[in-house]
């Protein structure tokens, strides 16, 4: 893990495509911006875990299919 220190106004690049900006440090609170191509997914680790384990139900699932009548005329 890289860790580094930045202050306002201040940027870390991710490669040449994604930026973070220090918006505002507040107490124990930072703001930060990330600036990123619409094809890069941003999430907080919260909502990225609870997606992974929505996703992982989801596949775990049997799903249910209703009863077809190959017979039935239309």
């Amino acid at each position: 893990m890289l860790i580094l220190s930045r202050k306002i106004n201040e940027n870390i690049m991710i490669g040449e495509d994604i930026s973070i900006s220090i918006i505002e440090i507040r107490g124990d609170q930072v703001r930060i911006g990330v600036d990123a191509p619409k094809t890069v997914k941003v999430y907080r680790q919260e909502v990225f875990d609870a997606i992974k384990a929505e996703n992982k139900a989801a596949a775990e699932s049997n799903p249910v299919f209703p009863e077809f009548d190959f017979d039935a005329r239309f």
